[in-house]
């Protein structure tokens, strides 16, 4: 696939700064990116004729196309003359991406996630008196919590999307410590009972671990050059959407008290940044 991938490349591609980015590879999962429809159709065709020449064919049936853009955009895009369906949402590596850029939807699914997982596991695990706290508490660390927070280093954290992840965290430890709400114990105090961290603590911790890696990445890595380009072109009116390198770097500025312009001095300190992190305090308000 990187053989076909490479033979098919051409001009077309979104560019990042100094960088093109022409498609995504894993395994036999391929994204083509362009900055028009007619770019597209032409990196589409490329791609195709390759595949063919290597005796493999695009499946039609599990291909789509989407344009990123706040407005509606039509993409009509063909495949050995079929027509892909244009979607509004695009699942890619368990991440729902969606044609607006935001990512609620996507936070939107991991909490009804971890809810299914609660769910399905409610009368064999979590209210089971026969089963120790410590194996619901295993349960919860290796089921529960990657089910809430898959990809959430990437997460643009709103006080309701903090409140959302503290009731669903929250909802299965209390069941876990034999409590309801009518009880009206403080989430810390179950919390300390039962040994565990806040979940926001492990987001935010990691979103600012993230952080330190982009910064520390030697040029040439695609995560890092994305990271430090700068989009050219003017924002559209009202209120501008909160970019998740706005949104880290004010939570280093009020977590750790690292200035936004002295943050990648201190991050590309890997030791010092690390001691930084183990440091992290709670937030106030986690109950």
């Amino acid at each position: 696939m990187d053989r076909i991938s490479r033979r098919s490349q051409g001009s077309e591609g979104v560019r990042f700064g100094d960088h093109r980015i022409s498609s995504l590879l894993f395994a036999d999962d391929v994204v083509l990116l362009a900055p028009t429809n007619q770019d597209l159709q032409h990196a589409l065709g490329r791609f195709a004729a390759e595949c063919e020449a290597a005796g493999m064919r695009i499946s039609t049936s599990k291909s789509e196309a989407m344009v990123l853009d706040r407005k509606k955009v039509p993409c009509p895009l063909q495949v050995g003359g079929e027509v892909l369906p244009q979607v509004e949402e695009f699942k890619y590596l368990g991440v729902l991406f969606t044609s607006e850029g935001r990512m609620e939807r996507e936070i939107d699914r991991r909490i009804g996630a971890a809810c299914a997982v609660m769910r399905s596991l409610y009368r064999t695990v979590v209210v089971k008196r026969e089963l120790s706290r410590k194996a619901k508490l295993s349960i919860y660390r290796s089921i529960f919590v990657p089910s809430l927070t898959y990809g959430h280093e990437l997460w643009v954290m709103t006080e309701r999307t903090r409140s959302r992840i503290q009731a669903v965290e929250m909802s299965f430890l209390r069941r876990v410590a034999g409590r309801s709400l009518r009880d009206r114990v403080r989430s810390s105090v179950t919390r300390e009972e039962l040994g565990v961290e806040p979940l926001l603590l492990h987001v935010e911790r990691n979103q600012l671990r993230w952080l330190g890696h982009l910064f520390r990445m030697p040029p040439g890595r695609l995560p890092g050059e994305v990271f430090r380009a700068r989009p050219t072109g003017r924002r559209p009116r009202g209120r501008p959407r909160t970019r998740w390198r706005d949104y880290v770097s004010q939570l280093a500025w009020e977590c750790l008290g690292v200035h936004p312009d002295e943050l990648e001095e201190v991050c590309v300190d890997r030791e010092v940044w690390a001691s930084l992190l183990r440091l992290l305090p709670p937030r106030p308000g986690n109950g």
